[in-house]
């Protein structure tokens, strides 16, 4: 039966090529709210570089298959400038948060497509809530063995990249006290989060032929995880970072993965023999949860050795040790970038700031726009 067949994985033959998909907000510019005019905009473009989301008010920008983090933010750059000129004629902007910080998501209207009216359907208020916005990062791999692989490898940067990314501090006008609250909303489903630990592509086809058995899931759409292979484009696709606020941002957390996938390959080149392990369930459950809440400042814990250290000196590290594979990528700005959002923090923070120092999400809203339009973070 076809439900049961073994899952092919198209395999890349140059591995470590980069996809980026980008989720904006839609925003009426003289209220700077939510406005359901996605439709309006892929009308006129009718661009292969952007498609609908599940809400009206969100419109996607996808790249193509990229070889490195500047061709991926130069392609997102043109698409995103002839979509701004597009918006200013109809009297639209847009913000990159993981969340808008006032919208209610019962008032999202829906995007005509079967398969999201399905969604609806059967997950019910749980999918409603998801008028949310993320990065998705693919990243070319050769073989579905080597896929997963790279999935257990990855497992160890989710609260990296969590708190590198978090912009969504702010729930339907309210203080979450979390850094990043937008990745909870998936939480709740039985597909998302921390995938189910797999060890090669045969176990993995055997857990998807399960789920696909027990009527779990109809296909890979249906699979939320952070991580998640992706058979059909050959990739790893990692799904955990919020919407950054900035195209800056944005290039430099893709550049972080990237590199950190070299790195990853030259670490398994030097001890051939031996498969990467996850870390364990309840850790990486753990520190995610610490990423979530407490975003850079997060004390996280070692695998190995149960030991405790702040996600920022874990990160910069990192940066330290992997600096002469960004150099030599040409990513010298995007390692300055990563610098930064450690010293001064990433979106969630700027927004505290702001709401802090002027009372107002009327002032969080303006702030997340400007920062969009300029596609560089406001660091004061």
């Amino acid at each position: 039966m076809e439900r049961t067949a073994p899952l092919a994985f198209a395999g890349n033959a140059t591995p470590f090529t980069l996809g980026v998909e980008m989720e904006l907000q839609v925003l009426d510019a003289s209220t700077l709210r939510l406005t359901p005019q996605a439709p309006a905009l892929l009308q006129r473009l009718a661009d292969p570089h952007l498609a609908k989301e599940m809400y009206q008010s969100t419109i996607e920008l996808i790249t193509g298959v990229c070889t490195d983090a500047h061709q991926a933010c130069s392609d997102l750059a043109h698409t995103y400038e002839r979509l701004a000129t597009h918006a200013t004629t109809l009297g639209l902007c847009f913000a990159g948060t993981g969340t808008n910080p006032v919208a209610d998501y019962n008032d999202r209207v829906v995007s005509s497509a079967a398969r999201y009216h399905e969604l609806l359907d059967k997950n019910q208020w749980m999918i409603r809530r998801m008028a949310v916005y993320g990065l998705h990062i693919h990243i070319g791999m050769p073989s579905g063995d080597a896929c997963i692989r790279f999935l257990n490898q990855f497992m160890h940067v989710v609260p990296h990249l969590i708190a590198l990314s978090a912009s969504s501090p702010f729930w339907r006008g309210t203080d979450t006290g979390m850094a990043a609250c937008r990745p909870t909303v998936y939480e709740a489903h039985p597909t998302a989060g921390i995938p189910p630990p797999v060890h090669d592509w045969y176990q993995f086809q055997k857990l998807y032929a399960d789920m696909l058995r027990t009527g779990s899931i109809e296909s890979m759409k249906d699979v939320w995880w952070d991580l998640r292979p992706s058979p059909g484009y050959g990739t790893l696709e990692l799904r955990m970072c919020d919407g950054p606020a900035t195209l800056q941002e944005l290039g430099a957390i893709v550049a972080f993965v990237h590199v950190l996938a070299l790195m990853f390959q030259a670490e398994q080149d030097s001890f051939s023999g031996t498969s990467p392990k996850p870390p364990k369930r309840w850790i990486a459950r753990e520190n995610k949860w610490r990423a979530l809440r407490y975003g850079l400042n997060a004390q996280v814990i070692d695998h190995r050795t149960l030991e405790q250290r702040t996600l920022r000196a874990d990160i910069l590290d990192r940066l330290e040790r992997m600096a002469p594979l960004f150099k030599a990528h040409g990513y010298h700005a995007q390692l300055a970038c990563l610098r930064d959002i450690c010293a001064q923090g990433p979106s969630a923070v700027r927004q505290r700031r702001v709401y802090e120092q002027r009372g107002s999400l009327e002032d969080v809203l303006a702030h997340n726009a400007k920062e969009c339009a300029l596609q560089e973070p406001i660091w004061s």
